[in-house]
């Protein structure tokens, strides 16, 4: 006989959400300066960025 958890399963949403958030890049803080330095003076598009 299978025992049954009591633990309710994870939404479809909430685990959407858990692999947005582990796969999203992340930025040093030089890194984002030197996108908003490149963005204010125009170099490349902001979708390029």
């Amino acid at each position: 006989m299978k025992m049954k958890s009591n633990q309710p399963k994870a939404s479809a949403e909430q685990v959407v959400k858990d692999i947005r958030r582990a796969t999203r890049r992340h930025y040093s803080t030089e890194d984002k300066i030197r996108i908003v330095q490149s963005g204010l003076r125009g170099e490349d598009s902001i979708a390029a960025l």
